[in-house]
């Protein structure tokens, strides 16, 4: 990771320095052309060279030589001071000696005793050269005395001179230099590898600290190269060290661990090598297509329950634990080799197999987990138990894991690491941190096997943003951050119900088991509720424990899929998920661990209306729990009381009983049911106020219903005619409204109460601006005049990640014999559009739309039409269904093929 200084071995193979100098001194050839054709034809030779296996190392370092050759050769075409005045010097990664096929090239002009500004032609010409050669540059050109100044103003620019080496002229200059920047006066030991450190966590929390993003960045990602780079420039400034073996040396790595950290890094050089090659620039970051791409590359194949893909990443993920796992304990030697090497030494004693040593865990001897391998659990009980202690010491970290082979069945039954395990789930703190620190180390897939499996298993969609398991230790993350004061407000329900809960961790457990079966094929709530029945068994948990667990697994998806997917405003919904539940601690334990689940699987997913949807369900079945599942709601006493409490609001605004009783009486009971009394105020008011006006009335609100907290509603009062629904979509899509749901309550003389619950088209609430909701309903008043002559389907292009996970339509057909109405669901790839094509096909088949649940679930849409035939009937002609079904398949996924 360090480099030598000393000129890097020469690569004849790659390219010929006699032949280039030769080729320059023909005068009928540019100096361009020659200095471009060499350069292409050296990096061919490599390319070629990389396909047939050749050693990376000699391609990376030979790369950094061949463009040596060509930087020496430009500088020879020019005209400078002195060597001892001037000098070509490469810095940064360039300055190490390695260069991937698209590194950038990082070079210093540097000079002394004369100003840059007298070389300013000769400068001028070299980088315009280099950057017509086709080169990806970055230049700067300085005296010591501003590369001293630089370095001391700006850690990066300190971090790229200290790798340096020098290409052409004297290199007593870039000595000199060197000197300066290295100096105490520029950087003290304590100050650089503190500025690095906070350096390498702003870049992990830009990464969300997770080596398993599912499109990691191979240099700034946790376990990344850039974290080894960090090893390295540490070793470096402080050691003096030369190469990373240098370290050995220094007793902070043993040759086994140096032979692993060398593996890792060749294998992140070999996929980043990889990486520019097929995408043909700079790229590092592993986005899907690219992941595609090299699993093929590298020969992976699909097989049964792993595609390629999902084979190849699992690689990756694994080296990139270990790099990082490796960062932490080198960095933690280093934290006690330059920050507390003056410290006076602080010893606690914990009891005979640990102590705290200046606030880091230790344990007593080398041979402790040799003698009570049950101390492996007891250490992270310990920290958790005692959550001022800031780490564990690096020689501690090497004992866990040069023991973690003792990890075995009669490990896993014996009843002191059970005990400890149990005991970790139920202490007051760190119960998220200490996991996550079981499954760095590599201790918690061994402990739990079936945990080992998913360990760098890859989601391959858009849905989830983390591998298997660091979704789920995100997921007891979220658990324990509902029980804080800070979280009461954005999560209120959660904040209260975990801290009342009788057994906190049966929550944790759920959590840890509920994806624990993915990837095997079959039903993983299933699987996993078999697999976390055994955990309990195995834990000693009772009866009533093991059944709560294995239930919250099992149906762990259970209370998401009715809030998104059903009609949670209809008592009947709500009573049969409430007889699914049975009582409210099943509803407690369910709720923490659904807005938990959603929470840790994709931060853009959680908003407003998703909170509140769950807050309504929950509310709902508490309250229909409360009230006995045997006595339901009454329909008629709940529109009576609606009613009644319209028209108080109404009296208000003085309009006549007798207009509203007349007007009621043309809708039917469904409107009173789904509506509340705010909303049938708003609008029997507004549509009495409209009168016999041919036009459409819209009318727009924020909502006052909490399922859809932070949406806007917008109403629309019209003649009911085929093509209204396919109208107004396509209109909400061409002002960029995402629909989230929708209610269309027909009249007995032909009008239409449609509506549309809306967010932006990046799902937030709508701006409260009045012109901005004006002209909202302007355009939605002008094209609905006139429905049959509906507006255009806007043509959007539809995203690079949504193309790559375009599966095929799936649609379903049932008649509910109590709604009298046919059942749609549509479950089909996102696009801008989706909505008013779906409207289209309607009209063509001569389909009402009677009610609409529309449901974003990541890159897809699952979304439920209640509709009907010309004649108000459900559609029971099968070869109508059959067509049907045919035209939306057809049209929805030909859309996205051809985007």
């Amino acid at each position: 990771m360090t480099r030598t200084a000393q000129p890097l071995e020469a690569a004849p193979e790659l390219l010929d320095p006699s032949q280039l100098h030769t080729s320059l001194s023909n005068r009928d050839r540019p100096v361009m052309k020659v200095l471009k054709e060499s350069l292409r034809e050296a990096q061919q030779r490599m390319d070629d060279a990389f396909r047939q296996g050749e050693d990376i190392r000699r391609l990376i370092y030979g790369r950094a030589w061949v463009l040596d050759q060509i930087l020496d050769a430009a500088w020879s075409q020019f005209a400078w001071p002195p060597a001892h005045q001037a000098a070509l010097i490469a810095v940064g990664g360039y300055g190490r000696g390695e260069l991937h096929p698209f590194s950038d090239i990082d070079i210093l002009l540097l000079f002394d005793q004369i100003d840059p500004n007298e070389c300013q032609d000769s400068i001028s010409g070299f980088l315009t050269l280099l950057w017509d050669i086709g080169l990806d540059l970055g230049s700067s050109v300085r005296t010591i005395d501003q590369c001293y100044d630089e370095a001391r103003n700006d850690i990066t620019i300190a971090t790229n001179l200290i790798e340096s080496r020098t290409l052409c002229g004297d290199p007593a200059l870039q000595n000199e230099m060197y000197d300066r920047v290295t100096s105490e006066g520029a950087w003290t030991d304590k100050e650089f590898f503190k500025a690095k450190l906070a350096e390498q966590k702003e870049r992990h929390e830009k990464t969300n600290n997770t080596e398993y993003n599912l499109e990691p960045n191979l240099k700034n990602s946790p376990g990344g190269l850039r974290d080894l780079q960090t090893v390295g420039w540490v070793a470096k400034r402080h050691f003096g060290a030369t190469y990373i073996r240098d370290l050995v040396d220094h007793g902070f790595l043993t040759e086994p661990e140096l032979d692993t950290l060398n593996k890792g890094e060749l294998y992140l050089w070999t996929v980043r090598y990889a990486l520019h090659m097929l995408c043909k620039r700079r790229e590092d970051r592993l986005l899907f297509d690219h992941q595609r791409a090299l699993a093929t590359y590298f020969g992976y194949e699909d097989q049964e329950g792993a595609l390629a893909v999902e084979q190849f990443m699992s690689k990756y993920y694994r080296v990139a634990m270990a790099m990082s796992e490796f960062n932490d304990m080198l960095l933690q030697h280093f934290d006690e080799a330059i920050l507390r090497i003056d410290d006076e030494q602080s010893i606690q004693p914990l009891n005979n197999r640990f102590q705290i040593r200046n606030n880091y865990l230790e344990a007593v001897y080398d041979k402790v987990f040799e003698h009570h391998p049950f101390a492996i659990m007891e250490l992270f009980v310990l920290m958790a138990q005692h959550p001022d202690i800031q780490g564990v010491r690096a020689s501690t970290i090497r004992l866990v894991r040069n023991h973690r082979h003792l990890i075995d069945n009669d490990f896993r039954k014996d009843i002191r690491n059970t005990s400890l395990f149990m005991e970790l789930l139920r202490s007051p703190e760190r119960v998220s941190t200490e996991l996550k620190r079981m499954n760095r180390y590599g201790i918690l897939g061994l402990y739990l096997p079936e945990f080992g499996k998913i360990v760098g298993q890859m989601q391959h969609d858009l849905f989830h943003i983390y591998t298997v398991d660091a979704h789920t230790l995100k997921v007891i993350q979220k658990m324990r951050q509902f029980r804080h004061r800070e979280y009461r407000e954005q999560f209120s329900i959660a904040h209260r119900i975990v801290n009342q809960l009788p057994k906190i961790e049966l929550l944790y457990i759920a959590g840890l088991y509920h994806d624990i079966a993915k990837g095997r094929g079959g039903d993983h709530s299933e699987l996993g509720s078999d697999d976390v029945i055994a955990f309990c068994r195995r834990h000693h948990l009772g009866k009533w424990d093991t059944h709560l667990v294995a239930w919250l697994v099992r149906n762990h998806l259970k209370m998401s899929m009715t809030a998104q997917r059903r009609d949670i405003s209809d008592p009947e919904v709500i009573h049969a998920f409430a007889m699914e539940v049975r009582d409210l601690v099943h509803l407690d334990y369910l709720y923490v661990l659904t807005v938990a689940d959603i929470n840790a699987t994709n931060h853009s997913l959680w908003n407003s209306w998703r909170a509140t949807l769950l807050r309504q369900l929950y509310m709902d079945t508490k309250r229909s729990l409360r009230r006995g599942l045997e006595n339901p709601i009454n329909k008629e006493d709940r529109i009576e009381q609606v009613q009644h409490e319209a028209m108080l609001l109404l009296a208000r605004q003085g309009i006549r009983e007798q207009d509203i009783y007349d007007h009621w009486a043309l809708l039917g009971d469904d409107y009173f049911l789904r509506e509340d009394a705010h909303n049938i105020a708003w609008h029997t008011q507004a549509i009495l106020e409209h009168g016999d006006s041919p036009l459409p009335l819209v009318l727009i609100r924020k909502t006052s219903y909490r399922v859809f907290e932070g949406a806007t509603e917008i109403f629309i009062y019209s003649e009911d005619l085929p093509t209204l629904f396919p109208a107004t979509v396509a209109a909400m899509d061409q002002l960029h409204l995402n629909i989230q749901d929708a209610r269309i309550i027909l009249t007995d003389h032909g009008r239409t109460l449609n509506t549309y619950t809306v967010l932006t088209d990046d799902n937030q609430p709508l701006s409260e601006n009045p012109e901005y909701l004006a002209n909202i309903q302007r355009h939605l008043t002008e094209e609905l005049d006139d429905p049959e002559d509906y507006p255009e389907i806007i043509q959007r292009r539809v995203p690079r990640q949504l193309k790559l996970f375009a599966t095929p339509t799936r649609l379903t057909l049932s008649n509910d014999p109590s709604s009298q109405q046919t059942i749609l669901e549509v479950i089909t790839p996102d696009r801008p559009g989706l909505l008013a094509r779906i409207g289209r096909i309607f009209v063509e088949f001569g389909i009402s739309v009677r009610k609409a649940k529309i449901s974003s679930i990541g890159e897809r849409v699952e979304d439920f039409f209640f509709i009907t035939d010309s004649n108000n009937q459900p559609i029971s002609d099968p070869e109508l269904c059959r067509q049907l079904q045919q035209a939306i398949c057809q049209q929805l996924d030909e859309h996205v093929q051809k985007q």
